[in-house]
C-alpha cells in the first residue's frame, strides 16, 4: 500500500518550481527548458516528485531531472530500450538498463530529437504494460 501525500506536502509541480528557483543561473534555465519540452511531448505525462528529483511518468517513469554542479541530468530507467538515432545519450552508457543525457552549460537543445526521446519512453512504458 502506498503512502498517500500529507495535507501539507505541496504538489509535485510546486517542488519543481521551487528546484528551478533554488538553483538559478543556467542549471535552472536548463531545467525549466527540459522541463517544458518533456510536458509538450505528450500530455499524458505528469509531474511527480522522488528522491528530491523532478520525475516525468506516463505508465511509469518516463525520466529523471537532476542537476549537480556541472551538469543537468536527464536519466531514462529504461534508456537502452530506445532508439537513439541523434545520438542524445552520453552518460550511464555502459549499464544494460538505463542511460542518461548530461548537459553542460552553454550546451543547445535539439527540441525536436529531446521530444521524440520522451515520447519513445511513453511508448516503451505503455507496451510493457499491456
Amino acid at each position: 500500500m502506498s503512502k498517500s501525500p500529507s495535507a501539507n506536502t505541496p504538489p509535485a509541480s510546486a517542488l519543481i518550481d521551487e528546484r528551478i528557483a533554488s538553483l538559478g543561473g543556467w542549471r535552472g534555465q536548463m531545467l525549466a527548458a527540459l522541463r517544458a519540452l518533456v510536458l509538450e511531448a505528450d500530455p499524458g505525462i505528469v509531474e511527480e516528485w522522488k528522491w528530491s528529483n523532478p520525475v516525468w511518468s506516463c505508465d511509469g517513469i518516463v525520466c529523471t531531472g537532476e542537476a549537480y554542479k556541472s551538469v543537468v541530468k536527464m536519466t531514462f530507467p529504461r534508456g537502452a530500450a530506445l532508439a537513439d538515432p541523434a545520438g542524445l545519450f552520453n552518460s550511464s552508457l555502459d549499464g544494460n538498463v538505463r542511460r542518461a543525457i548530461d548537459f553542460r552549460e552553454g550546451d543547445r537543445l535539439d527540441e525536436a530529437a529531446l521530444k521524440a526521446l520522451f515520447r519513445a519512453a511513453v511508448a516503451l512504458n505503455q507496451a510493457a504494460g499491456k
